[in-house]
């Protein structure tokens, strides 16, 4: 596989992930909180770590001649696990507290 074929895949994978982080955490408003982290919680934090090596595989193999063009493929994924991180915040620090008590 050539530079391009790699940076366009691990751009696509990495929004997957991204996008399976915010879904595990959406499941989180569905049913009340385990004792212990869960599954969900473990399916999280691996797509996100997966999430990060992906985009170091996409950084290295990106075209720097033309930056802008190369990183535009990171915003979606780049936005979506910041609203992944700040619904599991917002779930763990006021939704929990509110309707399980």
């Amino acid at each position: 596989m050539n530079d391009t074929r790699i940076h366009n895949m691990s751009g696509r994978v990495m929004a997957v992930l991204a996008f399976i982080a915010l879904a595990t955490v959406g499941m989180g408003y569905l049913q009340s909180p385990l004792p212990d982290e869960g599954t969900a919680a473990h399916i999280f934090q691996l797509s996100v770590v997966m999430a990060a090596v992906t985009g170091v595989l996409f950084v290295a193999t990106a075209d720097w001649r033309r930056p802008a063009q190369s990183v535009r493929p990171l915003i979606v994924p780049a936005v979506v696990v910041l609203a992944a991180f700040a619904a599991l915040y917002y779930l763990e620090h006021f939704y929990y507290p509110a309707h399980y008590r």
